[in-house]
């Protein structure tokens, strides 16, 4: 008979078991299954470090760049509820989580290919490469970005719970999985961000380069060629060799079922979503206005980082000389040392709220930091605009002097700081107000994640237009950016309720 609880209280995103949970696996099986957040974060890296330099090398305008970055909210938005709910529920003789984990392998196979092919299928369909802007490529390469966002929300979502199923309620099997789960991010960030700062690699691919795709453009393919392999192979890996129980072993049948897909046609996780809200305490809501603030601080930085270091920095135009893509690359170089910095301090979040007082105020000092690191981009673009020097009879700029370089690269290490807090401490505070309040814990990391996927979509819809009222370039956005961190910081400091005193911020791992 169900409980008074389970009348008033919304349901969780997660399937309850009606028999006791197994127990754990073996620490290799974790690890395995852990190691696919490598090729994940492979492909995340060369997104965030190329992508935007590479579309706006097909023509499109800075101004309409940021609209294209809509596909990750919007995909997270909307596909992680679903393969959620629905890899909680599924039958399949492979289990719940491989089937998802598998698709979205194979689709990001797809999704990289028509990305990297995008200029030479739009060449194939009559774009002329004489003109600036290519629009059969920018279709091309605007429908494997979307491709791309849905397939890793849905291969990341299953896969973080395939480690909670393996860990089987063992709390400290839990942190040592999703402290692997970190740890393969970052090496696949430096991977990632390794392959982009290399502009050479295409040497090694030499059909990528073809008459519609330049060396920029190559070099992009290789990279994904390399990003595809390696998700493959630990893909592959994973499913193989960690087995899972199909649901209807684990439950002894459908009993029960019945009550639990009520609905499904319709949807019924996002009811459960909007259920939530009704339940939130004033701990959740506080958590959730200063994610927001926090994102919208972050994502202008992280949609524009190496086009900020390739115009501002290093002073290139798109399509016009090579400082554009020297910048890249050495964007990509900050971007690997800012994944480093990320690691070595998430390995330390814990040693570092004791030494500040309390995790409110650690993440209330390093919003502050990432205010300040924001602010200090004008400074580094005003000190390479008035070093800047041209060789004789060229109009495309030299790099910039060792100081800038070293000055705009220690930001991008710097920032690997506070980009450390954002991907523990907000989580782990949900898991905790929302277990003092009665939630689940699938469902609380839904809600924290529309904290995410919110300004994301925002940041992305405004930021084209904010930046072009300023005259253009990256500035106006990561100011503004500044701003909201600051707000941030401070609200963190101020209002944020602090969590008892056995909490660990490591129990939840990084997030994107």
């Amino acid at each position: 008979m169900a409980t008074k609880q389970n009348n008033t209280k919304p349901p969780s995103l997660q399937v309850e078991p009606a028999t006791p949970p197994p127990e754990s696996s073996p620490l290799r099986k974790i690890i395995v299954v852990a190691s696919i957040a490598a090729g994940i974060n492979f492909g995340w890296a060369l997104q965030l470090s190329l992508l935007t330099p590479y579309v706006q090398l097909l023509g499109t305008p800075h101004f309409w760049a940021s609209f294209i970055w809509l596909c990750g909210p919007v995909s997270g938005l909307m596909v992680q509820p679903i393969v959620g709910f629905y890899s909680d529920r599924c039958t399949s003789r492979f289990g719940r989580r491989r089937p998802f984990i598998a698709a979205g392998a194979l689709a990001v196979a797809v999704a990289v290919f028509l990305i990297g092919y995008s200029a030479d299928l739009g060449h194939m369909m009559g774009d002329s490469l004489e003109k600036k802007t290519r629009p059969r490529s920018i279709g091309v390469f605007v429908f494997g970005f979307w491709i791309l966002d849905v397939a890793n929300n849905m291969l990341q979502g299953p896969c973080r719970a395939l480690l909670a199923d393996l860990a089987a309620g063992d709390s400290r099997k839990t942190r040592t999985a999703n402290g692997f789960f970190s740890f393969f991010m970052a090496v696949g960030n430096v991977l990632g961000y390794a392959a982009g700062a290399d502009g050479k690699l295409y040497k090694s691919f030499s059909f990528t380069k073809t008459k519609a795709c330049n060396e920029y453009c190559a070099n992009l393919k290789s990279c994904f060629f390399i990003s595809i392999a390696l998700l493959i192979f630990v893909t592959v890996i994973a499913v193989i060799y960690v087995k899972e129980k199909p649901l209807e072993s684990q439950k002894g049948g459908n009993e029960g079922d019945d009550s639990v897909d009520e609905g499904a046609g319709s949807l019924p996780c996002f009811g459960q979503l909007l259920g939530a809200f009704r339940e939130l305490k004033r701990p959740m809501w506080i958590l959730l206005l200063v994610t927001c603030l926090n994102w919208v601080a972050w994502f202008p930085f992280l949609m524009f980082d190496t086009d900020w270091m390739a115009k501002e920095v290093y002073g290139g135009t798109v399509g016009e000389g090579k400082a554009y893509n020297k910048g890249v690359h050495a964007g990509s170089l900050g971007l690997m040392l800012n994944s480093v910095v990320l690691g070595v301090v998430s390995l330390g979040v814990e040693v570092l709220a004791r030494v500040v007082g309390g995790v409110k105020r650690l993440w209330g000092i390093v919003n502050i930091l990432l205010a300040a690191c924001l602010a200090a981009t004008v400074l580094v673009t005003k000190l390479a605009e008035q070093s800047r020097k041209f060789a004789p009879g060229s109009h495309d700029p030299l790099p910039p002097s060792a100081g800038v370089s070293a000055a705009a690269l220690s930001l991008f290490a710097v920032l690997g700081i506070p980009l450390a807090i954002t991907y523990s401490i907000p989580f782990a505070l949900a898991s905790i107000f929302s277990n003092k309040s009665g939630a689940g814990q699938g469902l609380s990391l839904a809600v924290l994640n529309l904290a995410i996927v919110i300004p994301q979509m925002f940041v992305s819809v405004v930021n084209g237009p904010w930046d072009a009222l300023f005259g253009g370039g990256n500035l106006p956005a990561f100011v503004a950016g500044a701003v909201a961190a600051a707000a941030s910081g401070i609200l963190s400091m101020i209002l944020l309720p602090s969590p008892p005193p056995d909490f660990k911020p490591s129990a939840i791992g990084g997030m994107h």
